[in-house]
C-alpha cells in the first residue's frame, strides 16, 4: 500500500522491450534508501518491484497487462517520474490508501489558473465516474488529490504550488495521458452493495409495527 505523497522524481533511464513485457530502469535517490530486492515501489502510481538494484538506479518488470492497462507504455529515456515506497504502518498517513492498482487512464483535457492553485480538468470513460465524487480521493499518477469536480465524463482537481513543483504533474500538458486509481473503499463499498443477495418481497411484506417494536425501532 502506498499514500499517494510522492518522495521524490525519478529519470528513466533504460527500457529494455521484450515481446510481451518490459524492464525499466530509472536514476533515484531517496527510495533506494533501505530498499531491498523484491520490494515494491510506485512508479507513476503503478506498484512495481524491484528486481536489480544499483548505487543510483533501480530496476523494475513491467508486465503485458501493465503495458496495456496504464501509461508506462509512453514512458521514453530522460522522463521524469513520480516515486514512492511502500507505506509502512508506523508511517503518518498523511494522503489516502493507495494500492498501485490502476483502474484506468485518463486524458487532461484542460488546465487553468484560480489564484495560486492550477485547476487540471481530466477526462475519463463513464465506467469510473461512479467511483470519483466531489471532496472524494483519487490518485492521478500516484498523487493523492481531492477531487474538485465530478461529472460522468471528467473530473478535476486542483493543484498547489509545491504540488506542481514537486511531482510530474507540473510537467503535464494539455492531451497527456495519466494513471488513474480511484478511491479503495469506495469500490469495495461498490462490490458489497452489488453482490448484496436481492431482499424477497416475503420478507419486506413481513415487516410490521409488532415486528419494529420487538426490535425496538418503536
Amino acid at each position: 500500500m502506498f499514500t499517494g505523497l510522492i518522495e521524490e522524481l525519478g529519470i528513466v533511464s533504460k527500457i529494455k522491450l521484450a515481446a510481451d513485457s518490459a524492464e525499466l530502469s530509472i536514476k533515484a535517490k531517496k527510495v533506494l534508501e533501505e530498499t531491498r530486492l523484491g520490494d515494491s515501489i510506485a512508479v507513476n502510481g503503478v506498484c512495481l518491484t524491484v528486481i536489480r538494484l544499483g548505487i543510483r538506479e533501480f530496476t523494475v518488470d513491467v508486465m503485458a497487462e501493465t503495458l496495456t492497462k496504464t501509461a508506462l507504455a509512453q514512458l521514453e529515456p530522460g522522463r521524469e517520474v513520480n516515486l514512492e515506497r511502500a507505506l509502512q504502518l508506523s508511517s503518518r498517513l498523511g494522503g489516502h490508501l493507495v494500492s498501485g492498482h490502476v483502474d484506468d487512464i485518463g486524458t487532461i483535457k484542460r488546465i487553468t489558473a484560480a489564484g495560486i492553485a492550477a485547476i487540471y480538468e481530466i477526462s475519463i470513460s463513464p465506467s469510473l465516474s461512479s467511483f470519483i465524487i466531489p471532496k472524494g480521493s483519487i490518485a492521478i499518477d500516484g498523487i493523492s488529490l481531492t477531487v474538485v469536480q465530478a461529472e460522468k465524463d471528467f473530473f478535476s482537481v486542483s493543484l498547489i504550488p509545491h504540488t506542481s513543483a514537486q511531482t510530474t504533474l507540473g510537467l503535464r500538458k494539455v492531451g497527456d495521458q495519466v494513471n488513474l486509481e480511484t478511491d479503495i473503499i469506495g469500490k469495495y463499498i461498490a462490490s458489497l452493495i452489488s453482490n448484496s443477495p436481492p431482499k424477497s418481497q416475503t420478507t419486506r411484506n413481513n415487516i410490521s409495527v409488532n415486528f419494529l417494536a420487538d426490535h425496538g425501532f418503536i
